[in-house]
């Protein structure tokens, strides 16, 4: 029976759309896949989580937008420090005869001023009797030691009086011309050298290097943290004979403040007098050297370390 046969069945009609279909599922995944491989060009540049840094605006070559930022605060402009009480001047209208130096050292900038033969040097008298005290109580406190009483009472009398005998058993503990030597490393003098015959009087300065050991006294190099304090006391405290020059040119309430060491003596050998004034205030530390004929007398040097140093203060002062 022709009408009773079935229709063959027609597998071929729709296997292209299915092949079709799955190659392009198999694509999608592929390139959904590559997104996610390290190095892939098509791998994604947002950041895979959170705490890493953002790149917007670095990829595309952009410049960061930096306004955001907060701009650094400015460090505070310090106030001017406080003038010096000195100002450089010429003294020839004082008309001071024979030899004269002298030198201001700024103890918080470092900086001199002076006269222009402030480097030259003179020999000290009692005025290194200050650095033969302090070096003796530092080199004692650094040996684990403790001056006696009676050594204090002997440095005591050292400074405020300028008593020579015990300044000579001093500058023997101390080991005489090396004692110089230290000085001059520690404070760090330039100008200065021991005496050619080892002794504490002929010990040759300069007032710029004694402007510098005043510093050393100051900051506690000299004589030592321990001592320090003990030892610009004993500086105010200085008493006739050795109380002149420097401080005398202040107004009394500012002469107690500052502490001094004087030197004076006649040379025979030179047939000249050698006058000396150290000085430590706040903020300075100052040096006066004269020299002149020797029957001029004591006074006249003395008087010209504080006719110096009125010529040079400031009207305020």
């Amino acid at each position: 029976m022709a009408g009773s046969r079935r229709a063959p069945r027609r597998r071929g009609r729709n296997t292209p759309l299915l092949v079709g279909a799955i190659a392009v599922t198999l694509v999608g995944l592929v390139l959904v896949s590559l997104r996610f491989v390290p190095g892939s060009p098509l791998a994604s540049a947002a950041p895979s989580g959170t705490g890493t840094t953002s790149t917007e605006g670095r990829a595309s070559g952009q410049p960061t937008n930096r306004s955001s930022r907060p701009s650094p605060t400015p460090s505070p402009t310090p106030p001017p420090l406080p003038p010096l009480p000195f100002q450089a001047r010429s003294l020839t209208s004082l008309g001071i005869k024979g030899w004269y130096s002298w030198s201001v050292l700024d103890t918080r900038t470092g900086k001199f001023i002076g006269s222009a033969n402030q480097a030259q040097t003179s020999t000290t008298a009692s005025m290194i009797k200050a650095w033969v005290v302090a070096d003796y109580l530092r080199r004692t406190a650094e040996a684990g030691d403790t001056p006696s009483d009676a050594k204090l009472a002997d440095a005591t009398k050292i400074i405020r009086d300028s008593d020579n005998t015990r300044a000579e058993q001093f500058y023997n503990a101390v080991g005489r011309s090396p004692s110089i030597k230290r000085l001059i490393a520690i404070c760090d003098l330039t100008d200065s050298k021991p005496a050619a015959d080892g002794g504490w009087s002929r010990t040759n300065l300069s007032p710029r290097d004694t402007a510098r050991m005043g510093l050393c006294i100051k900051d506690g190099r000299a004589a030592g943290p321990k001592w320090t304090k003990w030892l610009l006391n004993e500086m105010r405290l200085v008493r006739a004979p050795g109380d002149f020059g420097i401080r005398k040119a202040f107004p009394p309430a500012e002469q107690k403040k500052i502490a001094i060491k004087n030197g004076w003596i006649n040379r025979d050998r030179e047939q000249e007098m050698h006058i000396n004034c150290l000085a430590i205030g706040d903020t300075w530390t100052m040096g006066v050297m004269v020299r002149y004929p020797i029957g001029m007398g004591y006074d006249y040097g003395m008087q010209n370390c504080q006719k110096i140093t009125k010529a040079l203060l400031r009207p305020a002062v």
